[in-house]
């Protein structure tokens, strides 16, 4: 049964014209009314219609793109891939769709916020780029939003993001455990036993897939898991550096440092060699993603390259019914091991 402003209202215990100013934000309400109106809307999953102009379509001419943080340019290339896909046959203005990136900021609440407002306006498709967040309530949240768009029409992409079953969305996702367990595999086979690992926020699909890479490739060499040689962060520079100075602190000897990705392996290089040891001929470096800065490094970065422009370019594409989705739904995108001058064999 479809929910009506009326039930919104009956909900919050006000007017039904005090819901329409709340929600089309044009006249001042009270803060704790504005909060119940909202609260009610989360709670009976009211979808206000969108503009006038696509009342009369099933979807308009909208395309969303969340990313986690538009200035990583792991979701700013896979960003600005999907948008050069999005023109094109099927929009009421010259064929063209409106891209509009929805960025996060890790935020679990914004992610269902602006999920909601891509609902209301009848979006013609939603990508969600890069790992979800691992927290049952959150996931089944999401699912249920992704469902409820499928099915008003809208066609749904998770790029660089574990599947979403039963939701009817389509699904690119990166082999992030087996990249990483090629890149541990490359420092073992140079001779490396003392490996530190600094690992993305722990609630993130993304860290948990490539930690369970690296700690496969650990055991399939008979070394030791030592939790004392992993260190948590975010995914940047900053944490780089300051996780590189405390596995040196817990363990001095240590001959490599595999990081979460390019950003913080940068930063893991700064700390480095601001504590005067040299970049591999000491110790060993290695990222993830292959992000462009990352050959122009000195020495250059040892990573895995994950093809973030051919992956968003597909989403959006599939986004526009200008691909077949993958059979099942679903299809697993490898990386490639770029072997660069920030690694050797262990000398001290």
């Amino acid at each position: 049964m479809t929910v009506t402003l009326a039930d919104v209202a009956a909900r919050a215990q006000v007017s039904p014209a005090t819901v329409s100013r709340v929600l089309n934000g044009n006249y001042p309400v009270a803060a704790s009314t504005r909060e119940r109106v909202l609260r009610a809307v989360d709670e009976l999953d009211y979808v206000l219609n969108g503009p006038a102009s696509s009342l009369a379509a099933a979807t308009s001419d909208l395309v969303g793109i969340l990313v986690n943080d538009i200035a990583d340019p792991f979701f700013g290339i896979m960003a600005s891939a999907i948008q050069s896909e999005i023109g094109g046959p099927g929009g009421r203005a010259g064929g063209e769709r409106l891209a509009v990136v929805c960025n996060t900021g890790g935020s679990p609440e914004r992610e269902l916020t602006y999920l909601t407002l891509l609902q209301r306006q009848r979006a013609a498709a939603v990508v969600l780029t890069g790992g979800a967040m691992e927290n049952a309530p959150h996931a089944a949240a999401v699912a249920a939003k992704l469902r409820r768009l499928s099915e008003a029409g809208t066609r749904v992409v998770l790029c660089g993001r574990p599947p979403a079953p039963d939701t009817g969305a389509i699904a690119l996702t990166f082999d992030n455990r087996g990249g990483g367990r090629e890149l541990t595999e490359h420092l073992i086979a140079l001779g490396h036993r003392r490996l530190g690992y600094i690992a993305g926020p722990e609630e993130r699909t993304t860290t948990r897939h490539r930690l369970e890479g690296h700690r496969a490739a650990l055991a399939a060499h008979g070394l030791d898991d030592d939790g004392k040689r992993t260190v948590h962060g975010r995914y940047d520079r900053r944490s780089g550096y300051e996780a590189t100075l405390e596995l040196l602190r817990r363990e001095p000897a240590l001959t490599a440092v595999v990081a979460a990705n390019d950003s913080v392996a940068l930063g893991a290089c700064a700390a480095l060699r601001d504590a005067g040891l040299r970049i591999p001929e000491d110790v060993s470096v290695a990222g993830f993603d292959d992000l462009p800065f990352s050959v122009d490094t000195v020495p250059s970065l040892t990573t895995v390259r994950l093809p973030l422009a051919e992956a968003g370019a597909r989403a959006g594409r599939i986004a526009m019914g200008r691909e077949e989705p993958p059979p099942g739904g679903i299809a697993t995108i490898r990386g490639e091991l770029m072997v660069r001058g920030s690694t050797g064999g262990p000398r001290r």
